[in-house]
């Protein structure tokens, strides 16, 4: 059964709302600081490219900058209340996915042994790496730069680490390009927020948009709304607090 549709304009077929602007922002920048950083790595590693380029000092400055700026459109889009909704999402392993998991490794492609969620089991691992990776990068290449802070034993191991998982970085990141190319459907989601019901069904049927749409619009309770628990023995039963 196809998850439930938003109204479309006259003319066009309904489409279902998958992310929203702050989500969309997020992905774009960071999308855009990665393949910078990655840009910027080849032309330093690589004589053909290096030599091509030239102007070692500048591609230097604009590697390190975009490699900071890369977790900054993730910090602002924090305030996003979907953007959080999303990232939880992202962090929650279920049974579903341990059978996603299990039917990619035995290359089965048939849809009924995938299940998925809003983001399946592949897209969760991988968002999961690439964030562990950002942060070894990041804490490495901080290491090579501060040369008057760290000694050499540790600005070589942390160029060793560096280097390596930099490249391992470069040929995941054009894997998920490749899927994404390979999913136009998919892409465009991303591109323009909504995608096409049929879809979602098949691609991740466990997904419900509207509960979710829900679960994000709903306000954060006010403190003076929680009522107080206390602490210690009894601290959950009902106290009472009126005139006595």
């Amino acid at each position: 059964m196809p998850p439930p549709s938003e109204p479309a304009p006259s003319g066009q077929p309904a489409r279902v709302r998958r992310f929203g602007p702050a989500q969309r922002w997020v992905h774009r920048a960071t999308a855009w600081f990665t393949l910078t950083c990655v840009a910027t790595a080849a032309c330093l590693y690589v004589p053909q490219l290096a030599e091509l380029v030239g102007r070692r000092g500048l591609v230097v400055d604009v590697h390190i900058w975009s490699g900071l700026l890369i977790p900054v459109p993730l910090l602002l889009g924090l305030a996003s209340r979907a953007l959080r909704a999303d990232l939880g999402r992202l962090n929650r392993f279920g049974p579903h996915d341990r059978r996603w998991l299990r039917a990619a490794l035995r290359r089965d492609r048939r849809h009924a042994s995938r299940p998925a969620d809003k983001f399946n089991a592949g897209q969760k691992v991988y968002a999961a790496w690439i964030a562990g990776a950002v942060l070894v990068l990041l804490g490495t290449g901080l290491m090579m730069w501060s040369t008057g802070i760290t000694p050499l034993v540790w600005r070589t191991a942390a160029t060793f680490v560096h280097d390596w998982l930099a490249l391992a970085v470069g040929i995941v990141v054009a894997g998920h390009i490749a899927k994404a190319f390979a999913d136009p459907e998919a892409r465009r989601g991303m591109r323009t927020g909504s995608v096409d019901p049929a879809w979602a069904a098949v691609e991740h049927p466990l997904w419900r948009p509207d509960e979710a749409r829900a679960d994000e619009a709903r306000p954060d309770p006010r403190p003076e709304d929680v009522p107080y628990r206390g602490s210690g023995p009894g601290a959950d039963a009902p106290s009472d607090t009126g005139p006595r």
